[in-house]
């Protein structure tokens, strides 16, 4: 282990994350002893191409093949590209890109070789996250959580709130802050709430050749489709109790019943798809939180965050309103999460990802390290 790591103390952080918006990589510094947030520091962003993202929905839903290994090329470079930017870093925590989520089924399957990055950046990288709570029995997602409750710390509140992530996927975690510690049980709740942005973007994508629909622009003009969003609300999922966990594509049918709409219909009823799963997810809440911070791009999208204060019984604001960076959250996760495993800590537990037990996933990687890992392992694909 690099002596710098350590098993106590500070130590500088860098993490990354592409989400399933495919937007591009988000990379952020923290100081944490991964227990408590002590600090942020720089970030940066780095935007996929045209192109890239063209690669990166092509492998969407594959497990192999040629379509898989050619995003793997897209998301290293971009990855390195950008991670090569910070300096006087201990560790990187590196997510990748998901493609395939199928934590009952084939496993989970994050693109993207954590130990050719170390080699290139001189780093030691922690990387495969989700694997070892899916071997054992967990969903694999979400890992945020454990950083939303160092952040509830940092803001320094005491009554059960809830962070609110909307990224291609929406994930809510309900946090009581009065715990000791993350994996105690009734500290956190972890689930995904159902599509969010994903559907729209990809509707802007073909209908409209825009990345997204800004600020909810084309939203506002639309009507909701009421018997749209009552089948929506119909599916299964959201009688499930959680933990549980979605792929960006689960919902691919269900979102399909706006095909027939014009487009501000559609954005608009997609839009409201997204607010309403949030307002179903709520009831599983062990408590009412007494509020929702939202991060992710979804809080940028007005007619969302109106459609959300709308259905929820609590204050609904931007992460920025207690000074978190909503661009960056999740980056910034995967910082704190690479500390605990790098010292052996727990980075999901039975509340966030239904696992057995409190597990603390993830692989480290040297710069000396040399030799290809094994892709099966990482996507926990068995046989």
């Amino acid at each position: 282990m690099n002596s710098a790591i350590g098993k106590t103390g500070i130590v500088r952080a860098l993490g990354a994350m592409s989400g399933t918006s495919l937007d591009g990589v988000d990379a952020a510094v923290i100081e944490t002893d991964g227990i408590r947030i002590h600090g942020f520091g720089a970030s940066g962003y780095r935007p996929y191409s045209d192109g890239e993202r063209e690669v990166l929905r092509a492998a969407l839903g594959q497990w192999h093949g040629p379509d898989v290994e050619a995003a793997c090329v897209v998301i290293e470079a971009a990855h390195a590209e950008l991670l090569a930017q910070f300096d006087d870093v201990d560790v990187i925590g590196f997510h990748g890109q998901t493609l395939a989520h199928e934590p009952r089924g084939r496993g989970t399957l994050q693109i993207g070789d954590g130990a050719a990055l170390a080699r290139a950046l001189g780093r030691p990288v922690v990387w495969d996250f989700r694997s070892d709570d899916v071997a054992l029995g967990g969903e694999g997602a979400p890992l945020a959580p454990f950083f939303h409750f160092a952040c509830a710390q940092w803001i320094d509140v005491r009554a059960p709130l809830a962070f609110l992530n909307l990224g291609g996927v929406g994930n809510l975690t309900w946090v009581d802050p009065t715990r000791a510690a993350p994996e105690e049980d009734g500290a956190l709740l972890a689930f995904d709430t159902g599509p969010a942005n994903a559907p729209v973007n990809d509707l802007m994508q073909t209908r409209l050749g825009q990345e997204l629909d800004r600020d909810g622009a084309l939203a506002a003009q639309g009507q909701v489709k009421a018997d749209a969003l009552e089948q929506f609300l119909a599916e299964p999922y959201f009688t499930r109790m959680p933990p549980k966990s979605l792929d960006r594509n689960d919902f691919a049918r269900t979102v399909a019943l706006v095909d027939d709409l014009p487009d501000a219909d559609a954005a608009a009823t997609l839009t409201a798809m997204c607010a309403a799963g949030v307002a179903q997810g709520m009831e599983h809440c062990p408590t009412p939180p007494e509020r929702v911070l939202v991060t992710g791009g979804g809080r940028h999208n007005r007619v969302l965050m109106d459609m959300l204060r709308a259905g929820l019984d609590c204050p609904v604001e931007p992460v920025e309103s207690v000074g978190l960076d909503g661009d960056m959250l999740e980056a910034q996760a995967f910082a704190h999460l690479a500390v605990r495993v790098a010292r052996g800590m727990p980075t999901s537990c039975p509340g966030t990802t239904g696992v057995r037990a409190a597990v603390g996933g993830g692989t480290i990687s040297h710069p000396s390290d040399s030799g290809q890992h094994d892709l099966n392992r990482r996507a926990g694909i068995s046989g």
